[in-house]
């Protein structure tokens, strides 16, 4: 396993990090969840990534339960804070009433006394941001947080709360977490030169598109896959087109003595920015694939023949183009 620092800041990440969207406490009983955590413990795996809104604090439960056995200081542990957790109109958004509780709740659950990372999970319009910064910068004066950082935050908001934090003299967010992955590029646009220029960590979700990267949409759409399950996730991206193109980057795969996985997750670690690739497993042989693309480097010319092939500019993603829609007509 290889590390890489959080962005400017002294901390250290594994490359290839954990997950506990849709898996654990979730769609994977709780046994096969230990099993993959232990696995990624052997692999070298540093950084387990949940949120309070993965079912509801099943996620967060389940790492809390791995962690009980472990030293609690070898691990670098993030959830976030956000999502709608009941029906009661203070439970969400960014606001310090629902941080403060959130993250009482939070630390219960994991059975820890400090997250090393809290996530703003997305932009809430409806809170000052100043409001959230003190907020997070008073966890972190309090030893509850280390860092604070977003999650899908547009370069834009992130440019306020960095220039919100400094004229205040409170701590900036050291660590973003964005969508990336070799079909959806989009942070290289305005969100990478904000993230560089202001040395802010990368911890990437979605590496492989949920799953499609993985090869195993190729050939058709098994019945118990995650497409299949969950109303056809990154359905956009699963054309004819794209899956052409992934066949022939799935045959240069196996001429290097790789896996399609693991060339994708090698790609987007040729990225220096990026400090980790958040990954999910349902089993833990995905675990041990997915922690193997830590040591591959590929070359220069490789990359390029990759890129060649996808032939696929940066876009901006199209979440992006409708959350202050959203917002305005009160769906947010």
């Amino acid at each position: 396993m290889k590390y890489r620092n959080l962005g400017k800041y002294g901390t250290k990440v594994s490359t290839i990090s954990i997950g506990g969207w849709l898996t654990f406490g979730m769609n994977i009983d709780d046994q096969t969840s230990l099993n993959s955590l232990k696995v990624a413990e052997e692999e070298g795996i540093n950084f387990i990534d949940v949120a309070d809104v993965y079912n509801k604090g099943e996620s967060e439960r389940m790492v809390g339960e791995f962690l009980k056995e472990r030293e609690r200081s070898d691990f670098v542990i993030s959830s976030k804070v956000y999502g709608k957790m009941s029906d009661n109109p203070n439970n969400r958004g960014l606001s310090q009433k629902h941080i403060r509780e959130s993250i009482e709740k939070s630390l219960q659950r994991l059975n820890t006394d400090y997250l090393d990372i809290y996530f703003c999970h997305r932009y809430d319009y409806s809170t000052p941001l100043e409001e959230t910064i003190r907020v997070m910068n008073n966890l972190i004066d309090e030893g509850l947080v280390n860092y604070w950082g977003t999650s899908t935050w547009f370069a834009a908001e992130i440019e306020r709360a960095v220039g919100i934090a400094k004229e205040l003299g409170l701590r900036p967010p050291a660590v973003e977490q964005p969508r990336y992955n070799l079909l959806d590029r989009y942070i290289e646009k305005e969100l990478w030169y904000t993230i560089d220029g202001h040395g802010i960590g990368i911890t990437v979700w979605s590496p492989l598109a949920q799953g499609i990267l993985t090869g195993k949409y190729l050939d058709g759409i098994p019945e118990d896959s995650r497409h299949a399950r969950y109303n056809k996730l990154a359905e956009r991206e699963m054309t004819e087109e794209v899956f052409e193109k992934l066949r022939k980057i799935r045959e240069i795969a196996k001429e290097n003595d790789m896996t399609l996985t693991q060339l994708s997750l090698a790609w987007a670690l040729s990225r220096p920015q990026i400090s980790s690739l958040i990954t999910g497993a349902s089993k833990p042989d995905q675990v041990r694939e997915n922690a193997a693309a830590a040591d591959i480097s590929l070359s220069p010319k490789l990359i390029e023949e990759i890129e060649a092939i996808m032939d696929n500019e940066p876009q901006y993603h199209p979440s992006y183009r409708v959350n202050y829609r959203n917002f305005l007509k009160g769906e947010l």
